[in-house]
C-alpha cells in the first residue's frame, strides 16, 4: 500500500446537490470499509494507525457527511437524515456493498443503515457508541473536558485519567496531527448544535426492548471502552444481549476512545472479524 492517511489526495463526488469529501486508500479489491466519524470530527480526526492498517488488505474510505468540513451542504440535526446523506454518497460512489465502521456518533449511523437496508451492508463495527434509546451524557462530558483546560480536549473526553490512556492519548493526538496539507476546517457551531441535538433525540427516543437493534441481522463487532463517560459501557452490553449476531470487546482502563488507545490491537480484531467468512 503506498497511500496513506495522512497524505493521500483528497477527492470529491456530487450527490443531490451535496458533494461529499472523501479519501481512498487500500486494497483495489474487496469490500470497502467506509467509516462513519464522531460528533464534530472530519476525515482529520481520524487515527492514521487505524485506517493505514485497516487498508492493507481491502479498500477503506473516509469522509465528511454533508455539512461537515470540505463537504458542502448543510449538517442534519437527526441522525435519520445524516444517514440518508451517507447512503446518498455511497450510493454515488458506485459501491454496491461496504462493511461500516461507525465510531460514536457514526455508530448510530451504521446501525441505522443496516435497519434501513437501502444499501447493502455486509458486516459493521461499531465502536463507542450507543442503541436507539442508549444513555449519553454528551453535554456533561464535553462541558467537563473543555473546562479542564487540557492541550487537547480529546485527552480528557476520550481518554482516562491513567498515566497510560493519558500517554497514549498524546500519542493519537500527535498521529492525527501528521497530515500538515488540505487538512479538513473546523465548521464550530454548524457542525456541534446539530450534530449534538441529532446524539441526544437518538437516545432521548424510547426503545426499552431495543427492537431498533434486535432487527438487525448483519453480523457485528461492538467495540466499547471499560469507563466511556460520553455513552457509559452498559450500551455495548445492552446491545449486545439484544442481537443474534454480534461480538464484544471491551478494553481495559479506557474511554471514548478506546479504539485510539489500543490501535494495533483494535486493527488486528476488526481484521480477523472482517476476514472471517460467515
Amino acid at each position: 500500500m503506498t497511500d496513506r492517511l495522512e497524505t493521500v489526495a483528497t477527492e470529491y463526488v456530487e450527490a443531490y446537490g451535496t458533494r461529499y469529501a472523501y479519501r481512498k486508500l487500500g486494497a483495489a479489491s474487496g469490500t470497502p470499509l467506509v467509516l462513519l466519524q464522531h460528533f464534530t470530527g472530519t476525515m482529520d480526526a481520524w487515527d492514521p494507525a487505524v485506517v493505514n492498517a485497516l487498508a492493507v488488505d481491502r479498500p477503506v474510505i473516509v469522509f465528511n457527511n454533508a455539512g461537515v468540513g470540505t463537504s458542502t451542504g448543510t449538517t442534519p440535526n437527526n441522525v435519520d437524515q445524516m444517514t440518508v446523506d451517507a447512503e446518498s454518497f455511497i450510493k454515488a460512489l458506485g459501491l454496491t456493498e461496504v462493511d461500516l465502521l461507525g465510531f460514536s456518533l457514526g455508530g448510530f449511523i451504521a446501525q441505522a443503515m443496516a435497519n434501513r437496508r437501502a444499501t447493502k451492508v455486509r458486516k459493521m463495527i461499531v465502536a463507542g457508541s450507543a442503541p436507539r434509546g442508549g444513555e449519553e451524557h454528551l453535554v456533561q462530558v464535553v462541558e467537563e473536558a473543555f473546562s479542564r483546560g487540557a492541550s487537547d480536549v480529546r485527552l480528557p473526553l476520550f481518554f482516562t485519567p491513567s498515566n497510560a490512556s493519558q500517554a497514549a492519548g498524546e500519542a493519537f493526538v500527535t498521529r492525527a496531527a501528521a497530515r500538515t496539507e488540505h487538512r479538513d476546517p473546523d465548521k464550530g457551531d454548524a457542525v456541534s448544535n446539530p450534530q449534538a441535538t441529532a446524539i441526544i433525540g437518538w437516545c432521548a427516543e424510547a426503545d426499552p426492548e431495543l427492537k431498533s437493534v434486535a432487527s438487525i441481522k448483519q453480523p457485528t463487532l461492538i467495540v466499547h471502552g471499560s469507563d466511556d463517560t460520553m455513552f457509559p459501557s452498559i450500551n455495548a452490553y445492552r446491545m449486545f444481549k439484544a442481537m443474534k449476531t454480534a461480538t464484544l470487546i471491551v478494553y481495559p482502563d479506557s474511554g471514548h476512545g478506546a479504539l485510539f488507545q489500543y490501535p494495533e490491537t483494535f486493527v488486528a480484531h476488526v481484521s480477523t472479524f472482517l476476514n472471517q467468512k460467515n
